[in-house]
């Protein structure tokens, strides 16, 4: 066997944070964990590799080839990077900023090269994960990120390990480049017959990539076993509610009819400045191209494409985070420029961002967070306070949690706090970026059915940025396909997704995983 853990205890202080894991893994086996955050999936990563916090106390057995790990951190340093390779989570942030591609591959290989082995060649590393030479001379953040994770595999087998540790490696890529990666993952590891340790919250990817499964939940292990077994049958109720959620299942709910036209885009445009003083003699890099759109009240509409197409760039020009080059926008009959969106209008459109954490002033409380956008109308005190409620209520929290910090709640509540910002001008069209792209599988229909409960409530019209295929047919009314700037196919879900015209949706269809269950 070739690495085996039993009965692995993290306690930090009196709190237990991991409780009696035990797994097996022999070699060239792919093996997934799966949970929401906070499940303990990370943290047995974290154990296996010697790279768990100052003040965790750890206890059970770790053992690879039969062999205890070593307890200094030296030699241990030395295991890792000879045995076990790791893929973490975020990219951007693992690579270091001010050093090339190549110097991070040349440092990784020089560190862990064995005494007497082959000497690894770089260009060798960066062609067996897909990247062309011309990648090595640039720094980490002129790369998609795609090509960023491959550069992270590539570090990973620069030492030639025995386990490959992959951490939620496409938790944040579109479609096509997550399948990609994980083609990728699948290719490496048969070829080099090197196990891998898989570790996300997206049960179709383990399903598609893996050959055994472990479920966890708070720190405990749920349920083990084959993935067809596992993902398939489940026998325990949080396995079943996993499999059930990942599936995006809204439950329809009455919603006013779709109404007159609400937004219409005509001919919007964006330009942005690259390598000089564009227009005076700098090249364009043209983000949104010639975009086209409307939406009906009380309708929702959603836009697909890859990373880099345009989406967000469109999104932030309509609600007035971003100005347009050129071409008009009608909001409610209102023509205004792409430049300026009035103060007034402002109250009527708002965003919900991509990362709930992120957006939230980690300084402010909730209560004066939701109470920003309120500043765009003149309420006495007593109706402020009204609305602040009246938000926090709408997504099914109370007016206690008003006077608490972005950090004290979970993932899925600064979501829908989130949405509560949003709602607080009472809106009329709700622009939603990625609303669940970083949520659990379990807590994205939980929002998804929030999403449907609000529309049905407050008529709401929504435009929703989504690279997620699953989810916009569960909710959208209408789809635009976007590529480079553009919108190049559009139509109803079913429609689209059954006969899909444009080459990028084909490509988008082909990338999707089978579900499981």
């Amino acid at each position: 066997m070739l690495l085996e853990v039993s009965g692995l205890t993290v306690k930090f202080g009196a709190t237990e944070a991991l409780s009696n894991m035990g797994l097996t893994l022999e070699r060239g086996e792919r093996f997934g964990i799966v949970g929401e955050s906070g499940s303990g999936k990370t943290l047995t990563a974290l154990a296996i590799t010697g790279l768990l916090p100052e003040g965790a106390q750890v206890s059970g057995s770790i053992k690879i080839d039969g062999e205890p790990l070593p307890r200094s951190e030296r030699e241990m340093a030395r295991l890792r990077g000879k045995r076990i390779g790791m893929v973490f989570q975020e990219p951007m942030t693992a690579l270091n900023p001010l050093m090339r591609i190549n110097d991070q591959i040349e440092e990784a290989i020089r560190i862990n090269a064995a005494a007497g082995a082959p000497p690894i060649e770089v260009p060798n590393l960066l062609r067996e994960v897909g990247l062309e030479l011309r990648h090595g001379d640039r720094f980490a953040h002129q790369l998609s990120g795609g090509q960023r994770q491959r550069v992270m595999i590539a570090m990973a087998l620069a030492s030639q390990p025995d386990i490959l540790i992959a951490d939620e490696p496409t938790s944040a890529l579109d479609l096509i480049t997550q399948r990609l990666v994980l083609d990728l993952i699948a290719e490496i590891c048969t070829r080099r017959h090197m196990a891998l340790l898989f570790i996300s919250h997206d049960l179709k990817a383990v399903a598609w990539l893996c050959s055994r499964v472990a479920v966890m939940h708070r720190g405990k292990l749920v349920e083990t076993g084959l993935v067809q077994d596992v993902l398939g049958s489940p026998k325990q109720a949080y396995t079943q509610k996993l499999v059930a959620a990942s599936r995006f299942n809204v439950r329809p709910l009455a919603r006013p009819p779709i109404g007159k036209t609400l937004l219409e885009v005509r001919g919007i445009g964006r330009d942005y400045k690259q390598g000089g003083p564009w227009p005076f003699g700098g090249k364009a890099l043209r983000a949104v191209d010639d975009v086209s759109l409307s939406v009906d009240a009380a309708e929702c509409v959603a836009i697909v494409g890859p990373s880099g197409c345009g989406k967000t760039t469109l999104a932030r020009i309509i609600v007035g985070l971003d100005r347009a080059t050129r071409g008009e926008i009608r909001f409610a009959g209102e023509l205004h420029h792409g430049s300026d969106l009035p103060k007034a209008r402002r109250r009527d459109i708002s965003l919900v961002f991509q990362d709930p954490f992120g957006s939230f002033d980690p300084r402010l409380t909730i209560e004066q967070s939701l109470s920003e956008p309120l500043r765009l109308e003149k309420l006495d005190a007593s109706t402020h306070v009204d609305r602040l409620i009246e938000a926090v209520e709408a997504v099914g929290l109370g007016q206690e949690m008003l006077r608490r910090y972005p950090h004290e709640f979970s993932g899925g509540q600064r979501q829908r706090l989130a949405i509560a910002r949003a709602l607080v001008t009472r809106p009329k069209l709700l622009v939603l970026d990625e609303p669940v792209s970083a949520l659990d599988v379990s807590v994205r229909g939980e929002v998804l059915a929030l999403l449907a409960r609000l529309q049905a409530d407050f008529g709401l019209t929504y435009l929703v940025i989504s690279h997620d295929l699953d989810m916009v047919r569960a909710i959208a009314d209408r789809v635009l396909v976007m590529e480079a700037g553009r919108i190049v196919e559009e139509g109803k879900p079913h429609e689209i997704f059954a006969r899909p015209q444009h080459k990028l949706t084909q490509d988008l269809m082909a990338a999707r995983l089978p579900e499981v269950g």
